[in-house]
């Protein structure tokens, strides 16, 4: 199949190379035109470690070339560019072409079934609750793929296109999907921002001063303490939505394919086996200025709908705010463009299973 990939990242190129190992023929597009810049002047994309590949994908020069010239799309960058791109795909894409959102953030997927049905369009959106690959782009034409995950959250809007998502991820993506019930489930099956908010307070004069240093041997008895609290905090705010979830525990896992013990002495095990990963060189990383805003946020957020509060991800936001100089509450554009302040726990349940928020399309049009 011909697949569309918006983003030119570690997980847009890693993505393209499992399409690629797969069989299919990927395109990537990114919106800036500098991320592809190396590949468009006739580079090879080339994927080393857990996945390796050597190959020529096609390159997309706008949104509209990008979804003309694909039977899918997938949506494979930071959820701070998503917003951008959403409006820019929304006026292309076509009646039943496929969107997959990887990973999805803050109900980006209500956000694009909006703008679509604003258009009379109705294409169903798959969400995963976290990337098929783990990976570090090492420059313009190479990708060093640290693990391809083994088990995938998913859930599709509208909630009657599910098993024919559930064939189609199977198909481009290989058998490693988990469908959840909607995009609240999906929501808090990302555990990628607490986890990274945990590892990030724990070592920002590592991020700060651009150290190399190992992400899972640095995960200590103490911050794997903090990444357990948050998980319970995760974990409340689903038992309150009767919604199951995976743990964190199981997450490292069924992700990194590691004995399950305490988190801290999972990551000591993914760093000694080599999967460990190399934390962020600078401050100026998704780990912060992605998982923040558009992570830990809409967990606070369903939390205080729940009343089940996230302190701890709360007092992170704010923590992050001070370092950082900004106030990353408000930094969300999908959840800004939403607006929830007016909406119930009901109208979240009803987007969760069609897509749409009611009120939202006029909220969103810019």
């Amino acid at each position: 199949m011909k697949v569309g990939i918006a983003g030119a990242g570690s997980i847009a190129f890693g993505t393209a190379a499992l399409l690629h190992q797969n069989g299919h023929d990927p395109m990537l597009w990114s919106p800036s035109g500098a991320g592809t810049k190396d590949l468009a002047a006739g580079g090879t994309l080339t994927a080393t470690g857990a996945l390796e590949a050597s190959f020529t994908p096609r390159i997309a020069d706008s949104a509209a070339t990008l979804a003309a010239d694909n039977d899918v799309i997938v949506i494979a960058l930071p959820g701070y560019g998503h917003k951008l791109v959403f409006d820019a795909l929304a006026p292309h894409i076509r009646d039943g072409q496929h969107v997959v959102v990887s990973s999805h953030m803050s109900l980006g997927a209500v956000y694009l079934s909006d703008l679509l049905a604003k258009r009379g369009v109705t294409a169903p959106i798959t969400a995963w609750g976290t990337t098929a690959i783990t990976g570090r782009r090492q420059s313009g034409t190479e990708v060093k793929v640290n693990t391809v995950r083994k088990l995938v959250d998913l859930c599709t809007v509208p909630q009657e296109a599910s098993e024919e998502a559930l064939a189609l991820c199977t198909r481009l993506f290989g058998d490693r999907f988990q469908p959840r019930d909607g995009l609240l489930a999906i929501s808090l099956s990302n555990l990628n921002p607490q986890n990274h908010m945990g590892i990030a307070l724990g070592n920002m004069t590592r991020m700060e001063r651009g150290e190399t240093w190992s992400q899972g041997q640095n995960v200590t008895p103490n911050v794997g303490r903090l990444l357990e609290a948050l998980d319970e905090e995760r974990l409340a705010i689903a038992e309150a939505l009767g919604l199951k979830v995976r743990t964190i525990f199981e997450h490292f896992h069924l992700s990194f394919h590691v004995p399950v013990a305490s988190i801290s002495e999972m990551n000591q095990e993914m760093h000694e086996q080599g999967n460990g990963g190399t934390g962020p060189a600078t401050a100026d990383s998704r780990y912060v200025t992605e998982d923040v805003p558009y992570g830990l946020a809409l967990t606070v957020a369903l939390g205080d709908l729940t009343g089940r509060p996230a302190e701890l991800h709360r007092a992170g936001i704010r923590v992050f705010s001070a370092m950082y100089g900004r106030d990353f509450f408000t930094e969300n554009a999908l959840l800004n463009a939403l607006d929830l302040t007016n909406k119930t726990l009901d109208d979240l349940r009803h987007a969760a299973r069609t897509g749409l928020l009611q009120g939202a399309v006029a909220a969103a049009t810019p």
